[in-house]
């Protein structure tokens, strides 16, 4: 080899091993984890049951805190309630940035209080929080909308007359209608062709998102976006539902009385007119459009999918629901609606929400946080802008907290004497300055709408107990329960 040549060759290793140095040095002090190929990241370390069967293989190798590369990026893993709270309680604002998630991020853009960053996020928020508190506590309190919302509920369950049915529309249509009390103002009959369309199209996309397909384009965004999959059909579906809030911001702005604001859409638009001469206002359309979107397909599909879980488990295990509505013939009877008063003399039943919400597992990676400055957590330098996955589900099943984690068992949150005891690690809603922002609303609805449901009906299945099957239908980003027929029979 001539001199030149081999001098060129050294002087470029040279310049390579720099660079790997400084964007070494530039990822800080990252946790352990498998070695990445180059591009492909550790994707030969990725289970086909999917992300979180992956993370927890790894876990057992490298502990509560690790590092995974999924494609060329690196993500930092946690897992356990310990750390998790350590991080997202501990240091609340370093970790209060919003992560990725790449199938939903060409619509979104960083709009909108759910993906939004910075001082967009935390004006974003504190709007969304008084508003939704403002038109909850208002005329009409968010109680009094779910106990009308459970006397239709009960109406069209009767209509059934005991014949069996596919509980995931009509668990939609309640939730639906209480996000859009709040939101657009008004609720939507059952049998509306449009409010149909936006619950299915709610529907698919969630499935959707926690598919296996949308679980490699994470790992593969920056490439397989340019091709057909699973991707440009979430857009599309959401698209949809965006042009529907479009025309209904439309509506709004026509009929817009400044003296008698009736919904979150309205409030927006107040707040827009007032700041327009702000330049640098984060209350804009685009803001409008995505906090609305959040807020709808969040406010919905969460707690519907709960529900479905929950009466999925009371087909599996007859005796708790029994036990249920023994505690609800006692404190409530049949003559009145449930109220949220009577949860505090119904521990038995508070526990059984909370282990449906436990056991179901909604969202078991966790929304991906980001980092906001450089930070140490356990020994490790994580640099700014690092994204961190808590994973939720290691939180849910955390056999420190939870005596049987993967058995589906009320007794986890009571006491010896029978009362609800509180659980750390109970945290289906996340926590820290991300945490959910519908939480108090999802749990008031849980336990009106559970708690009217067995009020009036006992619910039966043509399978036997021990034949029905718990394994979610999708599980990724959201667990998807497998669908399945109930019978409402009458009390």
């Amino acid at each position: 080899m001539e001199p030149t040549v081999f001098l060129l060759l050294v002087l470029f290793m040279g310049f390579l091993v720099l660079l790997v140095r400084g964007h070494l040095k530039s990822r800080g002090n990252l946790p352990p984890g498998p070695r990445p190929l180059p591009f492909l990241g550790n994707l030969l370390q990725m289970d086909r049951g999917g992300l979180l069967n992956s993370f927890m293989q790894l876990r057992e190798k490298y502990g509560d805190m690790f590092t995974v590369h999924l494609g060329p990026r690196p993500v930092v893993m946690l897992c356990g309630t310990d750390i998790i709270k350590e991080a997202l309680v501990g240091q609340a604002e370093t970790f209060s940035g919003r992560g990725t998630i790449a199938v939903v991020e060409p619509v979104f853009k960083d709009y909108g209080v759910t993906f939004a960053n910075g001082e967009r996020w935390k004006t974003l928020r504190r709007f969304s929080l008084a508003t939704m508190r403002d038109f909850g506590m208002g005329k009409r309190s968010v109680e009094e909308r779910i106990q009308e919302e459970a006397q239709c509920l009960v109406e069209e369950l009767r209509k059934s007359q005991g014949a069996p049915l596919d509980p995931t529309f009509i668990f939609q249509c309640i939730t639906a209608n209480i996000i859009c009390s709040i939101v657009f103002g008004e609720r939507f009959d059952y049998s509306d062709r449009q409010f149909l369309r936006l619950l299915e199209l709610f529907y698919r996309t969630f499935s959707l998102i926690s598919s296996l397909s949308s679980q490699v384009f994470e790992l593969f965004s920056a490439v397989l976006k340019y091709f057909p999959g699973t991707h440009r059909q979430i857009s599309k579906n959401l698209q949809e539902i965006l042009d529907y809030i479009g025309q209904n911001v439309e509506k709004h702005r026509a009929t817009l009385d400044p003296n008698a604001p009736r919904d979150f859409i309205d409030t927006y638009l107040l707040r827009m007119e007032k700041e327009k001469s702000n330049h640098h206002t984060e209350f804009h359309h685009q803001n409008l459009m995505m906090s609305v979107l959040s807020l709808f397909f969040a406010g919905t599909e969460t707690s519907s999918t709960t529900l479905r879980y929950g009466f999925l488990l009371m087909l599996k295990y007859p005796h708790v629901a029994e036990k249920v509505q023994k505690e609800i013939d006692q404190v409530i009877g049949s003559h009145r609606l449930p109220a949220l008063d009577d949860r505090t003399k119904m521990p038995y039943t508070d526990a059984v929400i909370h282990e449906i919400q436990r056991f179901s597992d909604l969202i078991p990676i966790g929304v991906p946080h980001r980092i906001t400055k450089d930070t140490m957590l356990r020994g490790y330098l994580l640099p700014k802008n690092t994204e961190v996955y808590p994973i939720l589900s290691s939180a849910l099943h955390d056999p420190r907290y939870f005596e049987q984690p993967d058995t589906f068992n009320p007794e986890h949150f009571l006491d010896a004497n029978g009362a609800l005891k509180k659980n750390e690690a109970f945290l289906p809603f996340s926590t820290g300055k991300r945490i959910c922002l519908g939480e108090g609303i999802a749990r008031n609805e849980l336990f009106i709408f559970f708690t009217s449901i067995l009020q009036n009906f006992s619910v039966t299945s043509s399978m036997a107990p021990k034949d029905i099957d718990l394994t979610p239908k999708e599980s990724g980003f959201g667990r998807v329960p497998p669908t399945y027929q109930v019978c409402f029979l009458a009390r």
